[in-house]
């Protein structure tokens, strides 16, 4: 009941055309019911002149295309009302994704929530229009052909009163049996797209490493396994339908033979040969409908499980959200990490982060490196609130972040993560993401900051030039610069750089550094780098190890340390040295 509940909300504005379906549906099938009943007295007076065939085939005439207008406008409203649904739910969910935070994407997984917006509306859709139509007609025509035949003849009736709870019976084994076959099979489709799309994100590195072939055995796997369980489903449900056509042929067979029967002994004064027809009609229409009902039955088992799926995002509730009333005005770009600690979950038994504690002023240019798995990303997301802390607290501007809100917070910490993304449109659409209301001027005074207006003058459309998406057709250190640019349009408070210049040569990458310190002195400005040249000016800079600050100071401060930070400086510089020397032994020779 809870997930119908919860599914029912996105009805909405297609009210209206899912209660006119079933009435439209009620009226046909009203006249549909009413029809073999007039033929059995247009058979019982044939003999008896023209004028009662006449009369009799004039109502049937009417009674077929008011049925068909109902139909008619059942099979419309029906499909705006599922379509509109469809719709609906897409949007809910898509809109409840937005507030998720990474670790609610994580919980999920990315792949996981394509699938419940495609395939699993997909299957509730399917349901839905199946409900709101054949849903209501299946039983009312039941009950109303049982009814018809109960009037015609009580005895001849019970046939198909036996018949039903049998049949019921036998559709509900079988969904005992199927249900969890459709529960295992949906993690697998999530399991199979997770496949799909790690192989689109990474396919240069399966082409540079030629894992085609191991890729496509990888894939067969994981569709062969779902195959397998869909075969074993359908193998199930295929009983359904000869079953039913079993019992229903053998009670129309026995309605017959005995009604026949009846009408020779009684010479037609218990049951006309009309009688027996419209007997024979109902039994029909009882077979299409409960022929329904078991198609009805197999979609909604299927769907039954994308249904508790989608509910379960709509019902997710958001581990990050914003205060009421939340501050919504960010003093300064002032950070303060107080005694913080952070575990991607509370199962988690180690913390990615330990004890930091850390005071930037506004305007400072701080520079942190570390080795792969140091956290150094962590800990600048705990800045906007993509993550909240575990223990301790961070401050923005002297007020603790999770007072603040969302959309002000983050509206005043610009981040270029390190997995820098561009979306389709043109270079302008993606560099107004910083700021809708940008005009071109200061688009590219941002690109000119981020040392990107050059090589966009090359293109031939300049800023309207098209970016496919993903950004596929520019490079990685193009793609830097302009996540860079789209930043600096916000006008942030705080600016970080989450490894954002490592595709960029070190003069660019200092001409970036310079265009920072002269043009947004005001901002604070985190940059998390791996080569030392891209910090080395910073005002203070963090060493991370295992989670923890293990240094901190200024370059010169840090070489007089003789620690982490002096080894890497020593390696990078000697790997420098020794490049140079190569280039001038070979200028020599």
């Amino acid at each position: 009941m809870n997930v119908i509940k919860t599914l029912a909300k996105s009805i909405r504005e297609y009210k209206r055309e899912s209660i006119l379906a079933p009435l439209f549906v009620s009226g046909e099938v009203i006249m549909e019911v009413l029809i073999p009943l007039l033929m059995a007295k247009l058979i019982d007076n044939i003999g008896n002149g023209m004028k009662p065939i006449v009369t009799y085939g004039l109502i049937l005439l009417v009674l077929a295309f008011i049925s068909l207008f109902f139909g008619a406008n059942a099979a419309k409203m029906g499909a705006t009302a599922s379509c509109g649904l469809a719709k609906n739910l897409r949007q809910d969910m898509f809109d409840r994704i937005q507030t998720f935070a990474f670790e609610d994407i994580d919980h999920f997984s990315a792949a996981s929530l394509v699938t419940r917006m495609t395939t699993d509306v997909s299957n509730v859709q399917m349901a839905y229009s199946m409900l709101v139509r054949a849903a209501f007609r299946a039983p009312l025509m039941i009950i109303f052909s049982v009814v018809m035949a109960l009037s015609i003849n009580v005895e001849m009736a019970l046939i198909f009163l036996l018949m039903i709870p049998i049949l019921g019976v036998i559709i509900f084994a079988i969904a005992l049996k199927v249900h969890p076959i459709f529960v295992r099979i949906f993690k697998k489709y999530d399991a199979m797209n997770d496949s799909v799309e790690e192989n689109i994100q990474g396919i240069r590195v399966v082409k540079s490493f030629v894992r085609e072939s191991y890729e496509k055995e990888k894939f067969h796997k994981a569709t062969e396994t779902v195959r397998k369980d869909f075969t074993y489903a359908e193998r199930i449900l295929a009983f359904n339908t000869p079953t039913m056509q079993a019992c229903v042929f053998a009670s129309i067979t026995l309605i017959s033979f005995l009604g026949a029967k009846l009408i020779i002994s009684t010479k037609g004064s218990a049951l006309t040969t009309g009688e027996l027809s419209s007997l024979i009609n109902y039994g029909v229409q009882i077979l299409v409908s409960i022929m329904m009902l078991s198609m009805i039955f197999v979609i909604c088992l299927i769907s039954e499980e994308s249904a508790e799926r989608i509910s379960n995002v709509l019902n997710f509730d958001a581990s990050i959200v914003s205060p009421e009333n939340g501050e919504t005005t960010v003093k300064d770009g002032s950070i303060d990490f107080n005694h913080v600690s952070f575990k991607y979950s509370k199962q988690s038994k180690k913390y990615a982060l330990s004890d930091i504690d850390l005071h930037i002023p506004s305007g400072a240019t701080i520079g942190i490196i570390g080795g792969t798995g140091s956290s150094k990303s962590t800990l600048v997301q705990l800045i906007s609130r993509l993550y909240d802390v575990t223990d301790g607290s961070v401050a923005v501007g002297g007020l603790n972040v999770k007072k603040y809100d969302l959309d002000a917070l983050r509206d005043q910490v610009a981040m270029v993560l390190q997995k820098n993304v561009l979306f389709a449109g043109t270079i302008n659409d993606n560099l107004r993401w910083g700021n809708p209301n940008a005009t071109d001027e200061e688009i590219r005074h941002a690109a000119i900051l981020a040392q990107a207006d050059e090589f966009v003058q090359d293109f031939p459309d300049k800023y309207e030039t098209m970016i496919s998406q993903g950004g596929t057709n520019v490079s990685g250190g193009q793609k830097q610069r302009l996540c860079i640019a789209r930043a600096l349009l916000k006008k942030p408070k705080v600016l970080i750089l989450d490894d954002s210049t490592s595709a960029v040569d070190t003069k660019t990458d200092a001409l970036i550094r310079k265009a920072f310190l002269e043009e947004i002195p005001d901002t604070t400005k985190i940059i998390i780098a791996q080569r030392v040249s891209s910090v080395q000016d910073a005002d203070s800079i963090l060493v991370l190890d295992g989670g923890k600050i293990v240094e901190q100071g200024t370059h010169e401060e840090l070489l007089a340390k003789n620690g982490i930070y002096r080894e890497v400086y020593d390696s990078q510089t000697k790997n420098s040295d020794n490049k140079n020397d190569n280039v001038a032994e070979g200028k020599e020779a």
